[in-house]
C-alpha cells in the first residue's frame, strides 16, 4: 500500500474510532419513531427545541411553528385520555396533558379554547371550584381520543410571547421530560452544530470567583480548532463551550443535545439533553457558567460537573470533567458536539501546563459557603441557613448594611452572581414595635427586578423565603390596590360589547386575591400573563340590569372593593 493511501485509511480508521467510541458513551434510546404525528395543523417546523437554555430552566419541549397565527387546529399526537388540564396566567397557560396506553404521555400548551366538549366540562369545573387558574386531574374513561383528533386551538397564552405550540413527549410513569427530536418527528436536518468559543478555568478556585479565558476558534478542514494553543499556569482545568444548533431551512439557533470531552482520546465526561424532569431543570444554572450569564455573557456549557450538581444530564467517564495536569506534558484535547439527529462537529485544541502559579482569588474575603453543606449567616438583624443542596459551587458570601434615601435600611445578602437551587428562609429583625402588625412585606430586589412575600411575625423576626440573593428590606404596607375599569364605566351599556376588562394596581406588585361577582355570584374572569383581568361575556350574564362588585386583596391583606352597575 502506497504510503498516502495508508495515512487516509489510517485517518479514516481514527475518524471511525474517535465516533464509534462516542456512540458507545450514551445508551442507545430505543423511542418509538412512527407512533406520534405532527401535533399542530400547520407546515412542520419548530422555532426552539428540546434543552435550549432559559433562564433557570431548560427548555422543556419543541415550540411548533403556527405560522404566527393563533387558533389553528391542534390534534392528539397518538390514542389516549386526557389525563390533566391546566390553566395558569404564566408558565404553560392553557395546557392538555394526555396519556398514551405505550406508558408515554404528550403535553400541548399556550392554547386557546379546547375542544367544545373539553371547554365546557373545564368551564363547569372553574364555576364549581370557583377558580380560574386550575389543575384537573380527569378519569381514564372521561375524555378518551384518537390519533388526530382536535383536542384545541394554538394560542398564545401564558410564559408565551408570540404563538406557537409547545409540545412534550413524558414518561408517564416517572414524568420525565424526553426529547421530542428522538421519537421520528418529520424535521428535516442534515446541518452540524456551530460551535463558536472555548472557555477556560482555573479549577483550583471556584467557577464563581474567576472569569473564564475565552478562546476564539476557527474551522479548518472540517473541524474548530482554538487560534492559539491552550496554556495555563494551574494543574487543575475546565472547560464549557458555546454551541447552537440549526435545522435545514432555518435560520434560529437552537440547543445542541450532546457534547463529550476527550482527553487523549478518553471520554471523560458528557451530557446529554434527554429524560430531564421539572425538579432537575433548575439544575441548568450548574450547567452553564452562572456568573458570566448573569453578567450580560454567553451562555457557556460547563464539560464539567461542578460539586454541588447531583442530578440531571451528565455521564461520567474516566472523570468529571476537571483535568488534573501533573506535569507540563501536552494533552490532545476534543469535544464532540452533537444535534439529535446525529450531525456532529469536533472542537481539537492542545492542552499544556506551562508551570505552576499560586492561586490569586480576589474574592476570598468573608465567610466561605460550600456546596453539599449547611451553610448558615447569622447577626443580630439578619439570619438564614442553606440547605446541603443550594450549591452548585462553592463562594465567599459577602454582607453590607445600606441606608436608603427614605432613611430604610436595606440589608445586601451577597448578589445575584451565585445562583441558589430552592428557596431559602430569610429572617429580618426591625423596629416595627417588634410585633405582629399583619402589615409587614419583605422586598428583595437587584437590578430592576423585585420580589415580595408576605412576611410573617416569627418571635422576633419576620421570616419570608426567596431563592435568589440580592438586597433585602421589610416595608410596612397599608395601602390597598387600585382597580381601574378599561374601557368599561359604572352605569353602562354593554349591549355591544364583548368583554369586561379591569387593571388591578398594588405597591408590592402582587396580588392574593382576585374576585368578581354578578348579581351576587361568582364570575370567571380570566389574568392570562397577570396583565388584566377579563370576563367573556357568555351565557352567565344575560340580558337585563346587573351589579358587578370587584374585589382584590394584595399581599398584606389590603382590600379595595369597587360596585358597578350596568345593562346588558
Amino acid at each position: 500500500m502506497h504510503g498516502s493511501a495508508a495515512r487516509v485509511l489510517l485517518l479514516i480508521t481514527g475518524i471511525f474510532t474517535f465516533a464509534t467510541g462516542y456512540a458507545q458513551f450514551f445508551n442507545t434510546k430505543n423511542y418509538p419513531k412512527q407512533y406520534f404525528q405532527w401535533p399542530v395543523g400547520a407546515k412542520v417546523g419548530i422555532v426552539a427545541n428540546f434543552g435550549e437554555l432559559r433562564p433557570n430552566h431548560y427548555h422543556m419541549g419543541l415550540d411548533c411553528r403556527t405560522d404566527q397565527k393563533v387558533n389553528l387546529p391542534v390534534y392528539a399526537a397518538a390514542a389516549g385520555y386526557i389525563a390533566r388540564v391546566k390553566i395558569e396566567p404564566f408558565g404553560f397557560g392553557r395546557s392538555i396533558t394526555i396519556n398514551h396506553p405505550n406508558g408515554i404521555s404528550t403535553l400541548y400548551a399556550h392554547l386557546n379554547d379546547f375542544y367544545p366538549a373539553l371547554e365546557k366540562y373545564i368551564t363547569e369545573q372553574q364555576y364549581s371550584s370557583q377558580q380560574w387558574d386550575i389543575t384537573i386531574m380527569l378519569p381514564q374513561n372521561l375524555f378518551t381520543v384518537n390519533r388526530g383528533d382536535l383536542i384545541a386551538y394554538s394560542g398564545n397564552t401564558g410564559g408565551s410571547q408570540g404563538p406557537h405550540v409547545h409540545f412534550e413527549v413524558r414518561d408517564t410513569k416517572t414524568d420525565k421530560v424526553l426529547n421530542p427530536l428522538l421519537f421520528g418527528f418529520p424535521i428535516e436536518d442534515n446541518i452540524p452544530p456551530v460551535v463558536l468559543r472555548l472557555a477556560v478555568y482555573d479549577r483550583r478556585i471556584s467557577t464563581y470567583e474567576q472569569t473564564p479565558r475565552l478562546y476564539s476558534l476557527k474551522k479548518i478542514n472540517g473541524v474548530y480548532k482554538t487560534t492559539v494553543p491552550v496554556v495555563v499556569t494551574t494543574d487543575k482545568v475546565s472547560f464549557a463551550i458555546t454551541a447552537y444548533d440549526r435545522y435545514t431551512g432555518s435560520t434560529n439557533q437552537n440547543g445542541i443535545y450532546s457534547a463529550v470531552l476527550y482527553d487523549n482520546d478518553e471520554a471523560v465526561v458528557g451530557f446529554e439533553m434527554d429524560s430531564i424532569s421539572y425538579d432537575e431543570t433548575r439544575y441548568l444554572n450548574a450547567h452553564i457558567d452562572y456568573k458570566t450569564r448573569s453578567g450580560g455573557g454567553p451562555f457557556l456549557e460547563h464539560l464539567s460537573k461542578l460539586p454541588g450538581y447531583w442530578e440531571g444530564i451528565y455521564k461520567t467517564g474516566t472523570g468529571d470533567g476537571v483535568i488534573n495536569l501533573n506535569d507540563d506534558s501536552a494533552h490532545a484535547m476534543k469535544v464532540l458536539v452533537s444535534d439529535a439527529n446525529g450531525n456532529s462537529s469536533t472542537l481539537e485544541f492542545s492542552l499544556k501546563r506551562n508551570g505552576l502559579t499560586e492561586t490569586n482569588n480576589p474574592y476570598n474575603a468573608g465567610p466561605a459557603f460550600f456546596p453539599g453543606l449547611l451553610n448558615v449567616f447569622d447577626n443580630d438583624r439578619v439570619k438564614f441557613y442553606l440547605a446541603g443542596n443550594m450549591l452548585y459551587d462553592s463562594f465567599h458570601f459577602k454582607y453590607n448594611v445600606i441606608k436608603a434615601a427614605d432613611g430604610k435600611t436595606i440589608y445586601q445578602l451577597h448578589n445575584t452572581s451565585v445562583p441558589l437551587h430552592s428557596y431559602f428562609p430569610v429572617r429580618i429583625r426591625e423596629n416595627y414595635s417588634m410585633k405582629d402588625t399583619g402589615k409587614i412585606i419583605m422586598k428583595r430586589s437587584w437590578g430592576s427586578k423585585d420580589d415580595y412575600k408576605k412576611a410573617v411575625f416569627d418571635n422576633g423576626w419576620y421570616k419570608a423565603s426567596f431563592r435568589e440573593f440580592g438586597n433585602y428590606q421589610l416595608i410596612f404596607d397599608s395601602i390597598p390596590p387600585s382597580i381601574i375599569p378599561i374601557g368599561f364605566k359604572d352605569g353602562m351599556n354593554i349591549s355591544k360589547t364583548k368583554r369586561i376588562k379591569f387593571s388591578v394596581v398594588d405597591n408590592t406588585e402582587e396580588l392574593k386575591k382576585f374576585t368578581a361577582l354578578l348579581d351576587g355570584n361568582w364570575l370567571r374572569f380570566s389574568n392570562d400573563k397577570g396583565r388584566t383581568f377579563i370576563y367573556d361575556l357568555d351565557e352567565h350574564c344575560g340580558p337585563g340590569e346587573h351589579e358587578l362588585i370587584i374585589i382584590a386583596e394584595d399581599l398584606a391583606g389590603n382590600k379595595t372593593e369597587k360596585k358597578y352597575h350596568f345593562t346588558r
